[in-house]
């Protein structure tokens, strides 16, 4: 298989492993460590893609994550696929398949090019906004063609069969950047005992030096960078992770890093992780993260052939692959010009070099000069020329300041361009953490502004190139990381191998972006600043014609930046084009801030192994195996499976309910309460933490007693509500709803750690920790009277809302006297692992009273009859304790403000029409009142109908022989009496009228027994 493009003897490639790989249907090869953009190139594939609005042709630029074009759906099956992979950072293994994104019918031959030829001057920024605006009917059918025709990449249509994980990290020192700087930091740091951790996001360490030619310790670079990793990876608390991005960089030094552990070694690996998120806190963070090269702008700078500068360097050296055969170099300052010693290197012709300064005199000219090659000094490359490959390049004289065309432009023919316009420093994981970056004109780029966080930089993120000065800010960052982290000591003994390199002589570089063309901006060809998504010179200009000033505007508007590149070439480009359209500097117009992530992340990665059964896991109580033997149905709580009702041969859940309720009431009944919350809260301020977090009292609960309490948010509604009991003076244990116990040690953790940090006290969740069975009902009493040791169960030494230490069934635990039905109940507490003994045990003792195990369902009618409340269902987060008539639950002498307490003040809260919880009878006494259903005080009103309220839980009372209801109705506990409607969508209309909420044993004498 033919590698036209190959060169010989360059390149850290494999030779002797050849590697088969399937590129758009065709067959190629490659060798192991090509990357998919290598090899394509290596095979002289020009066009891998097709841009977003004009499907204009696109290749392959760069030779990093900044590329903007090689975007790949990669993958032989809809399994493994993976859309929109960087083919500049994807390494080739055998029998890769790859295919572009977009363009059909091929994307050689995308009808949709014809279009963008034809039709691109009618489409500017703006213009999906400006056209599809009208008939508004027909925008979802726009949008299905607009989105059709942009495509970049398609979800897989199958379950992915890789596996993903996550690992947490603390250490002292993270250093984010493999090449010369973060080598170096790494060495110093880790020298001196720190526990450093090294990421990078190439498959081998050494950045930039694996292509430089600058000699260090008098050898090539590569020895340099074999042996550092030599001695990094024999130091005992030094991680390495190479083929690892930092995608995000948080608070308190905490990165995000995704590590590709086997993406290089085939589709499907059995037994091994995909990809791993690594969750990094580290004390210190050095940032190496290095800098980009700008290309520069000029009319079609857009067709395959035209690369950035360092982009040929990296091919030629480390890939050895010419992408081309004579090429055109166009610099603004004195890198650019390697490019050209490299290309020369490697036997290809180098038909021109052109530099818009007009005396450049740095070293790498002198030496480019020597070899006599044709240097334009004081020209611009204005123009490409060619239609599916660079063919030629105009070449123009320029004014001292790059600023117009002075003279008439020469043609010259090649099949390669390169461009250097500069460097733009790696800002975006600074941006993350709020630091908005600087301009600095010394090196015509953005550089890290301030943080809060502790963190170093050194190298090219902060504007440093020479290669010199990089290595020794490498070493200092890392001495001081690792003082800093507590190793001063040490670092004072160790002292750091002198690092030799010579610096090339450089003259100073030009603030040069766009480079004029003999037609004005918008006429000239098209100037491409963000490859991808087809935003050109002309479009910005345009936007800052139409108004559009703030950056942030700019983007949004031509949507520069928007593609998976996130403008990491484009971006300095287009703000110097507009602040320049704006009469404005670069620094005033300022730049976009860049957010998390640095490069996409797969949904895999961040699931981890949160996926299937993980994702949403099931929680079963210690009861559940019995629950299932005896036919129960469940319903899902939260995450919990809880018991439902228990259908006897034939019967339906109404007919079910119905009979549970009724021996429950009658006899006696058995819940399954387990799933209930329950937070363990210990310390010597527990009992103050209480009173702030709960609206009624707790200074005077006596241990083993217990209360109940409503907890409220800033706003003054009801939040949770639950049962809470006194172990001891510092120790006490809250009951909270099932699905609200999450949410609830939530918000008791940020109110102490964020407004109460001096209160000492403790939380812990000890929901799975005990197995909870609520046995209610007359012979409930008699029935624990069998299984308990020790305790007196009658009402005079056993009183309701208190609890004792018990022994039940041989097993210890805590038996509480709470009630949700009303009834006489015992709450039995022990620990889980005994719960399924326990309550076998009870099932054994009730059977002579009938004992009936019983759901959910049975559990909410049960509760209903009395009138209690179920936080989510008969509140919804704009209701307060007033509001539901338990005004009895608020402190109104607390000497310290509870939580919610304030707004109770406000006016809203205040008003008398506020909607208010109270019982509904309907008047037709089997029927039903759906819940949810719409109450209004006229029915025959014109439509719109006013609505005064809505039915929030309703339910048919076997044992009191008609239905119920509860609801929120405007004014309610001052309309007890009247009748209310119910408009149906069948048409029918229910009347009701308005009762207490409490329909059965209003005195409560049940529950007092």
């Amino acid at each position: 298989m033919s590698q036209q493009h190959r060169i010989q003897g360059k390149g850290r490639v494999d030779r002797s492993k050849p590697l088969s790989f399937i590129f758009n249907g065709k067959r190629y090869q490659g060798y192991a460590g090509d990357t998919i953009a290598s090899a394509l190139l290596a095979n002289g594939v020009d066009v891998v893609g097709r841009s977003f609005k004009y499907a204009r042709p696109r290749g392959i630029m760069a030779a990093g994550a900044e590329e903007p074009n090689c975007i790949l759906q990669v993958g032989g099956s809809e399994a493994t696929m993976i859309p929109n992979i960087r083919g500049t950072q994807a390494e080739l293994y055998d029998g890769l398949t790859a295919a572009s994104t977009n363009g059909w019918p091929s994307v050689d031959k995308d009808l949709m090019g014809v279009m963008g030829k034809l039709g691109g001057s009618m489409m500017p920024p703006g213009f999906y906004y400006k056209t599809f605006m009208y008939p508004q009917s027909m925008w979802p059918k726009y949008e299905h063609l607009i989105r059709k025709a942009a495509g970049l990449g398609r979800v897989p249509q199958e379950r992915d069969p890789d596996s993903y994980d996550k690992l947490n990290h603390h250490c002292d020192v993270l250093v984010v950047g493999g090449g010369a700087a973060g080598l170096a930091a790494a060495l110093a740091a880790g020298r001196r005992g720190a526990r450093v951790i090294l990421v990078d996001e190439q498959n081998e360490f050494g950045g930039h030096l694996l292509h430089s030619t600058q000699p260090i310790n008098g050898q090539a670079p590569g020895h340099w960078v074999a042996a550092a990793v030599k001695e990094l990876s024999q130091l005992p608390d030094v991680t390495l992770l190479p083929r690892s991005t930092a995608t995000g960089y948080y608070d308190q030094n905490f990165v995000s890093v995704v590590e590709r552990r086997t993406d290089h070694l085939g589709e499907r690996l059995s037994g091994k992780t995909r990809q791993r998120l690594h969750r990094i806190r580290a004390k210190r963070v050095v940032l190496a993260a290095g800098a980009h090269e700008r290309p520069l702008v000029f009319g079609n700078n857009d067709l395959p052939g035209c690369f950035v500068a360092g982009a040929i360097s990296t091919y030629v050296n480390r890939y050895g692959v010419a992408p081309g055969q004579r090429l055109v170099l166009m610099t603004c300052n004195d890198y650019g010009y390697q490019a050209a010693l490299d290309w020369l290197d490697a036997g290809r012709e180098l038909v021109a070099v052109v530099d818009s300064r007009h005396k450049p005199d740095g070293a790498r000219y002198q030496m480019l000069k020597a070899r006599g090659v044709k240097i334009y000094t004081g020209h611009g490359l204005i123009e490409a020329t060619g239609k599916k490959r660079v063919s030629g390049a105009k070449v123009a004289p320029l004014s001292s300041d790059g600023s117009k065309v002075t003279g008439k432009a020469e043609a010259l023919t090649c099949d390669t361009i390169a461009s250097s316009g500069g460097w733009s420093p790696v800002v975006h994981l600074t941006a993350h953490t709020g630091a908005r970056p600087v301009w600095n004109d010394d090196i015509i780029g953005f550089v890290p502004g301030d943080t809060v966080q502790k963190q170093l930089l050194a190298g090219g993120v902060q504007g440093t190139y020479g290669l010199s000065r990089v290595l020794a800010e490498g070493l200092e960052a890392g001495r001081a990381a690792a003082e800093a982290t507590g190793y001063g000591e040490i670092a004072a003994q160790v002292v750091d191998a002198e690092i030799n390199t010579v610096d090339p002589r450089e003259d100073l570089p030009q603030a040069l972006f766009l480079v004029p063309h003999d037609k004005p901006v918008s006429r000239a060809p098209k100037q491409f600043v963000d490859y991808q998504n087809d935003v050109t010179a002309a479009g910005i200009e345009l936007a800052v014609r139409e108004g559009f000033e703030s950056i942030e505007h700019i983007k949004r508007y031509t949507a520069m930046g928007f593609g998976t590149d996130q403008g990491k070439l484009g971006n300095i480009n287009g703000m110097a084009i507009a602040a320049n359209a704006m009469g404005k500097s670069i620094p005033e117009t300022g730049t976009t801030v860049f957010r998390p992530n640095y490069t996409p992340v797969t949904m895999g990665a961040l699931a981890g192994r949160d996926a299937g059964p993980l994702f949403d896991p099931a929680r079963f109580s210690a009861m559940h195996a019995w629950h299932v033997k005896h036919g129960a149905e469940f319903e899902d709580v939260g995450q919990w499976k809880r018991p439902w009702y228990f259908p006897q041969p034939g019967e339906d859940l109404h007919q079910a309910v119905n009979r549970e309720c009724v021996a429950t009431r009658t006899s006696v009944g058995i819940l399954d309460a387990s799933t209930l919350g329950k937070i363990d809260i210990q310390g010597p301020d527990a009992r103050e933490f209480l009173s702030r977090i709960y609206t009624n009292a707790w200074a005077k609960l006596n241990p083993g007693s217990c209360r109940y309490g409503l907890m409220c948010k800033e706003d003054g509604m009801v939040f949770d509500d639950g049962v809470t009991s006194c172990i001891n003076d510092q120790h006490f244990i809250m009951t909270t709803t099932t699905g609200g116990a999450a949410g609830v040690l939530q918000w008791l953790e940020l109110w102490h750690q964020t407004e109460w940090p001096e209160l000492e006290v403790y939380f812990t969740s000890v929901t799975d920790h005990w197995a909870t069975m609520t046995v209610s009902g007359p012979n409930s009493r008699k029935v624990l009277e069998k299984v308990v040791e020790g305790v007196d169960l009658s009402g005079e030494a056993f009183p309701f809302m208190t609890w004792q230490n018990a022994t039940i069934a041989g097993v210890g635990g805590r038996i509480f006297r709470i009630s949700f039905t009303g009834e006489l109940s015992f709450e039995v507490n022990v620990q889980a692992n005994y719960g399924l003994h326990v309550w076998e045990a009870l099932m054994e003792a009730g059977a002579e009273f009938n004992i009936t195990p019983y759901g959910t369902e049975t559990m909410h009618v049960l509760r209903a009859e009395k009138g209690f409340i179920i936080v989510g269902q008969d509140t919804d987060g704009s209701v307060t304790p007033f509001d539901l008539g338990m005004d009895w639950c608020v402190g109104k002498t607390k000497p310290f403000p509870f939580i919610g307490k304030r707004s109770w003040s406000r006016s809203d809260t205040a008003r008398t029409d506020r909607k208010q919880l109270v019982g509904l009878k309907c008047k037709e006494p089997k029927t039903v009142i759906p819940e949810g259903a719409q109450i209004v005080l006229d029915p025959k009103h014109p439509v719109p109908v006013p609505m005064v309220g809505h039915v929030t839980s309703s339910y048919y009372s076997a044992n009191l022989g008609y239905s119920i209801a509860m609801g929120v109705v405007k004014g309610g506990l001052n309309r007890m009496g009247e009748t209310v409607f119910f408009p149906l969508a069948d048409g029918r209309v229910l009347e009701a009228e308005i009762t207490s909420p409490v329909f059965y044993d209003p005195k409560g004498e049940r529950q007092h027994v």
